[in-house]
């Protein structure tokens, strides 16, 4: 069945426009494809801050739970000022088929605060944090949805929002949220498991293409929550990092940065510009260098039409969510550059809040080899089904991914059936 066409114009778009290829493919009927299009639920609240100088100040929070037919909703809360309900939507969709491919029994949820973080200080996104938990409370919980850290917010934040939840319900929750700090329940693992994921993706994928670690080059756009520690492991596995960016710059070496060294002038500083023994580039010129591997690591569409036809990269392994636009994925397609998509290659955050979420839950902690193993197996074996659906399809791998995702949530909504 062919269903009327998207405009892709923004994060929500382009989810829509993947999940209308998968329907295409699958030949669903229009019931399915409705279905899956919408948020089962979407709650927006206001969040009123006492700023620390006795001024108050009204902000917007958001929560989408896209799909739970597979289990309880899953998904980052982001602090950002692009935060708003079409974003949400988006994020909560790839969240959907996200936790269905790495096969992980959740569903897909997002949220945020549309705030700029620098602009708070800590007391204040705390109070904002424990509002937030507040407004959103009727909706999360272990069994219902648990959130995680995303842009904006890290394991300080869960904490907050644990103690908040748990204040409310009487009694100590640590599972309603993953990504916690481990002296209350996190994970071994959990902080760097999405950019380890990215890794163990990038070196299936330079394997794929006959291509040692030892002589590879990668270029990193973002050097925060999931860049930074992608470029350290990349460097780790051999790998030359030739190039990484923030959201104020980015520097290149030709012969390879000194990443530990880097992450140390970052702590210092809080950016990459200005470090000692390397060049300062353009950041969009940072997507477009000759190297066997790129990571986008940063925000949604930083690939699009008009610089797909430039990227010089073999493989592009996204560490962010949406970072490559639909028409973008079809020049690329056309050039021959491999895109490991979203779903797959940033999963692994999502595998290691399951193991957090079992651990919590069983109240007994793996150490940091046994999650490790855990993780490498899952995504292993979410890279051999993807690739041998993409072949056994003569599809991209997006598009293997994604109809592999949406059959595995459309099969369970078929088997519990819709309610009389």
């Amino acid at each position: 069945m062919v269903l009327a066409p998207v405009q892709t114009r923004g994060p929500l778009q382009s989810a829509q426009a993947q999940l209308r290829e998968a329907v295409e493919f699958l030949g669903y009927d229009e019931g399915v494809h409705a279905n899956l299009s919408r948020a089962r639920r979407e709650l927006a609240v206001s969040i009123p801050l006492m700023r620390d100088d006795g001024s108050v100040e009204v902000l917007t929070g958001y929560r989408v739970q896209h799909n739970y037919s597979r289990g309880p909703a899953k998904g980052g809360v982001r602090f950002s000022e692009s935060v708003d309900l079409d974003e949400v939507r988006a994020l909560a969709m790839w969240m959907t088929w996200k936790c269905a491919l790495i096969d992980v029994p959740f569903g897909g949820a997002k949220g945020g605060v549309s705030l700029d973080p620098a602009r708070f200080s800590l007391r204040e996104l705390e109070r904002v944090t424990r509002r937030y938990t507040n407004e959103i409370a009727p909706l999360i919980g272990p069994e219902r949805d648990i959130p995680a850290p995303d842009i904006g917010t890290d394991e300080q934040t869960m904490a907050w929002m644990m103690d908040a939840y748990s204040t409310s319900a009487g009694v100590l929750v640590p599972g309603v949220v993953t990504g916690k700090p481990i002296g209350v329940g996190g994970s071994q693992g959990r902080a760097a498991a999405t950019s380890m994921g990215v890794v163990f993706i990038a070196m299936r994928a330079l394997e794929s293409l006959g291509l040692s670690p030892a002589s590879a080059t990668a270029a990193v756009q973002g050097f925060g929550k999931v860049g930074r520690d992608a470029a350290l492991l990349l460097r780790r596995r051999g790998v030359r990092v030739l190039a990484v960016s923030d959201r104020y710059g980015a520097v290149a070496a030709p012969g390879g940065l000194d990443v530990d060294a880097l992450a140390v002038h970052v702590d210092t500083t809080g950016t990459v510009v200005g470090f000692p023994g390397a060049e300062p580039i353009d950041q969009a010129e940072l997507l477009e260098l000759d190297v066997d591997v790129l990571v986008p690591a940063a925000v949604e569409m930083a690939i699009t039409e008009h610089n797909a036809p430039r990227i010089r990269a073999k493989v592009i392994v996204e560490g962010a969510n949406g970072p490559t636009t639909p028409e973008a994925d079809t020049v690329l397609e056309g050039r021959g550059v491999m895109v490991v998509p979203d779903i797959l290659a940033n999963a692994g955050g999502v595998v290691v809040s399951y193991l957090e979420w079992v651990q919590g839950k069983q109240r007994y902690w793996w150490t940091a080899a046994e999650v490790e193993s855990k993780l490498s197996a899952k995504m292993d074996a979410g890279w051999e089904a993807v690739s041998w659906e993409a072949r056994r399809t003569s599809r991209t791998l997006r598009q293997a991914a994604t109809a592999l995702a949406v059959r595995r949530v459309a099969d369970a909504h078929r088997m519990r059936g819709l309610y009389p």
